[in-house]
């Protein structure tokens, strides 16, 4: 991903809320760029292998909670 942007993981187990977060965010491309978890175990993977300035969390993903 590019330096210099706002990176954002937006993390649910509904690919349309996930496509209507990025969405929102998407208003301005040239600012933002975005990965997807649909999973917690996505999410984690994703945490540890890359730097991340926001992640928009669902509290309840499924087998695992959000909070955890």
């Amino acid at each position: 991903m590019c330096d210099g942007m706002l990176r954002i993981l937006i993390v649910d187990d509904h690919a349309v809320v996930r496509d209507g977060v990025k969405a929102i965010f998407d208003e301005h491309p040239d600012e933002a760029v975005f990965g997807e978890a649909a999973t917690a175990q996505q999410a984690l993977d994703l945490i540890a292998a890359e730097n991340w300035d926001i992640v928009v969390l669902d509290i309840s993903l499924g087998a695992r909670n959000g909070l955890e």
